[in-house]
């Protein structure tokens, strides 16, 4: 499948920056009309062999560009019931990466050169959301301490009490990622986004972006939602007995009641840069630009930086000598 703009032939992609399909060829504004090949393995626009590995939903032909989104990959099974559109684009995602670390002065110098900028990509990572109900009950013995003083006499009272909680939680859209490609705890801290961009999916937002298919199956990944549930629904719990001196739990239980699974699409910004042979992957959320990444430490720049303290230091004992000298 290709997004063609009608007015030149040109492959339109999805804009974060203007909100709708452009075209970069004739600067074109929802011009894209859907062209579908039933060969699955080769580019509608070229017919270049495409290079797709084993979850593409979508990839980029290597020869004419184009970004190509396979048919199959987004029907049936594989059809995602939500999307997020990218709000950030490639230039602000990049931006952001150069505010956030233009502070630190031993990141090599070659990171976000225009030369490694081909390493950014532009994904649409698959994850499942999870809603749950909790049943949540708590039953203890809790204590209150006053101590005062009257005269020369210190005064302390314990009141005790029963205390009950049961209360009940909603939680709808807990994310957990579902590519193996990408790291879980990664994608955890690129939390959160904000749902209520979510839009019912549409092909079109895919095109100018990589994307996949869901690598494991909501029941394999269930685990890990239900395990963030319960945690959040702990807390609550726990925020609802503070005041007590002390609290000596007889009962207490989190029981979590699955309701709904939404297989979702959703942007993250990846920059993958190559230092020594090695690579340090940097990941910026696509609608609200958090970064995730740390850079390397460039051993030039440290050994320039403690040779100019050096010489600093020296300058100031030479001179600190001089004054003692004259004195």
């Amino acid at each position: 499948m290709l997004f063609r703009c009608k007015n030149c032939g040109g492959n339109v992609i999805y804009s974060p920056e203007k909100g709708d399909m452009y075209c970069p060829h004739c600067d074109g504004i929802d011009s894209g009309e859907k062209e579908v090949s039933e060969e699955k393995t080769i580019c509608v626009n070229c017919g270049a062999p495409l290079e797709l590995k084993e979850y593409n939903s979508t990839c980029k032909c290597e020869y004419c560009g184009s970004y190509i989104i396979v048919d199959e990959r987004v029907s049936g099974a594989y059809r995602p019931g939500l999307l997020l559109p990218f709000r950030i684009g490639m230039k602000q995602a990049v931006e952001l990466l150069k505010k956030e670390f233009k502070s630190r002065v031993f990141t090599p110098g070659t990171f976000l050169d225009e030369s490694t900028l081909e390493e950014m990509k532009g994904m649409y990572v698959p994850f499942w959301m999870y809603d749950y109900g909790a049943d949540c009950t708590y039953i203890g013995q809790g204590t209150k301490v006053r101590v005062w003083t009257g005269g020369d006499t210190e005064y302390t009272e314990t009141s005790y009490y029963r205390v009950v909680r049961k209360m009940g939680i909603d939680f709808q859209k807990v994310p957990v990622d579902a590519s193996i490609e990408m790291p879980d705890d990664v994608m955890d801290l690129m939390e959160p986004f904000d749902y209520n961009g979510l839009e019912d999916f549409q092909e079109k937002y895919m095109s100018g972006f990589y994307g996949e298919i869901y690598n494991q199956k909501a029941d394999e990944l269930e685990g890990r939602a239900h395990q963030k549930a319960e945690k959040d629904a702990e807390c609550l719990l726990q925020e609802t007995l503070t005041g007590y001196t002390t609290l000596i739990p007889e009962q207490k239980s989190i029981k979590m009641d699955p309701k709904a699974t939404h297989y979702t699409l959703l942007p993250v910004w990846r920059y993958i840069y190559k230092y020594q042979e090695k690579e340090y992957p940097f990941y910026v959320n696509g609608q609200t630009g958090k970064i995730i990444g740390s850079t390397p430490v460039s051993k030039k720049k440290v050994l320039a930086y403690g040779g100019t303290v050096f010489a600093a230091v020296w300058m100031a004992l030479s001179l600190v000598i001089g004054i003692l000298e004259i004195l």
